[in-house]
């Protein structure tokens, strides 16, 4: 009885008869296929070839930062053709722009860092506002006297800590991240009122008066450096920002892996110097009706601080990483032997400390703290923050997303401000471009999905 091959028993051919024609590798580079992999500003060898990856990613639904980049635009124009006068636009205005966006910009990013993990905290509004309410506390003169930087210090704690206890009841028991925040919003509330019920102030300690202290906190927002100052510092964070770039992108040439075109890098440069040429020149032009009020604001220090410290620990440290791979798939990450419930609570942490930043800047704005703290912060930091780019879904965003998301939302309240409207009408538009810059995620990731792109 002949013997059967067991490989022709089962249907598949003997080993001498598989074709040993191998499948070429797909060139990932290439100005097809590959953009769609890869990120053009890695594969991209020409400004063209970047241009044309670009277009593709924004093809297959990766639109980025434009959305919201055109309708900031959109709104601009709009404001400053129908507002008294066309005040819109002038400097006054533009640096009251930057002041009232401050506050949303911070709370912005301190909301990103949960959202990265598909989270939320519905708490950061009240906990800005303990942050603020402990530091106006400790500076007042005639009760605890707190050097400034004491108190800054104490207040900025305190928040981190109450992070914690969000994170370790989220992480630890396994509790929904919504009702544990939204929880903390409750009870936040209630520590702002015992806080501020604290000395003889009646619920409203004020940050006027002559002590140096209380002037720190004040000038948080208030204070400007000089003119020469602005452009001081200007050159600097332009020329540490181009010099940092073009030496990482030579030293990855230098030890041949790919980098972006010399012509692309060039164009950034030019985009950062306009940038930073415009801002300081407007801030510089004498917005005062009597004497003369110029410079920088020191809430726009505060702002570029805070986003440039937190873009380096998200996008340059190993927890930065564990925070996008745990957000793309935590169960993924957690078999790749990541401690994700370490990053978790320090996500928590993070977000709470950064909204005692924006709770300084807000009693700082406010020119001190009362009872009557604005209790749609926190709707308006999750806004800011998808509104700007940042996924509800977790795993997408920067803190560049929650500048420029805050950024819309200053642009709107000043905008609505001036035309005299009602708050109703405020809170109808920005819930309105909330539903736009929500909607704009979901397609994108519907057609990210469709057509293959990598998010």
């Amino acid at each position: 009885m002949a013997q059967i091959d067991p490989d022709r028993r089962s249907g598949i051919p003997a080993a001498a008869e598989v074709d040993p024609v191998v499948e070429p590798i797909p060139d990932l580079t290439a100005a097809g296929g590959g953009a769609s992999l890869v990120p053009p500003e890695i594969t991209a060898q020409t400004l063209r070839e970047y241009v044309q990856g670009q277009a593709l990613r924004i093809k297959g639904g990766e639109s980025g930062i434009l959305p919201v980049l055109l309708g900031l635009v959109v709104i601009v124009v709009v404001f400053q053709a129908i507002s008294p006068h066309h005040v819109y636009l002038s400097a006054d205005n533009i640096v009251n722009i930057f002041q009232q966006s401050a506050v949303f910009m911070v709370l912005a990013m301190a909301e990103t860092w949960v959202l990265l993990l598909g989270d939320i905290d519905l708490s950061t509004g009240y906990v800005a506002a303990v942050g603020g309410a402990i530091a106006v506390q400790l500076v007042e003169p005639v009760t605890t006297n707190w050097a400034w930087w004491a108190a800054i210090a104490v207040a900025l704690l305190a928040c981190a800590l109450i992070g914690a206890v969000w994170g370790t009841l989220i992480t630890r028991l396994r509790l929904p991240s919504f009702i544990v925040t939204l929880a903390g919003f409750l009870i936040c509330n209630g520590l702002v009122l015992i806080i501020l019920a604290l000395g003889p102030f009646s619920g409203y300690p004020s940050l006027i008066g002559k002590s140096s202290n209380l002037h720190a906190i004040y000038d948080l927002m208030w204070g400007h450096v000089t003119v020469v100052e602005g452009w001081i510092v200007m050159a600097v964070i332009v020329g540490t920002l181009s010099l940092s770039m073009f030496l990482r992108d030579s030293r990855r040439r230098r030890s041949g892996l790919v980098a972006p075109p010399v012509s692309l890098s060039v164009i950034k440069v030019v985009f950062f110097v306009a940038i930073g040429v415009a801002v300081v020149a407007v801030c510089n032009i004498n917005r005062a009706a009597v004497g003369k009020l110029q410079g920088v604001p020191w809430a726009i220090f505060i702002v570029l601080g805070v986003l440039g410290v937190w873009t380096l620990l998200l996008g340059k440290t190993r927890y930065g990483r564990y925070i996008y791979a745990i957000g793309g798939n935590a169960e993924a990450a957690r078999r790749a032997g990541i401690n994700v419930t370490f990053v978790r609570t320090m996500a928590f942490v993070l977000c709470s400390l950064t909204s005692g930043i924006g709770g300084l800047l807000y009693a700082s704005y406010q020119g001190g703290m009362s009872n009557n703290v604005n209790s749609s912060l926190v709707l308006y930091a999750v806004a800011a923050a998808v509104i700007g780019g940042t996924s509800l879904f977790g795993g997408r965003g920067k803190m560049a997303h929650g500048v420029l998301g805050g950024l819309v939302i200053g642009a709107i309240y000043n905008g609505m401000y001036l035309l005299g409207l009602a708050v109703q009408w405020e809170f109808i538009v920005t819930g309105g471009v909330l539903v736009v810059a929500v909607t704009v995620d979901a397609l994108s990731r519907r057609g990210t999905a469709s057509s293959g792109v990598r998010v």
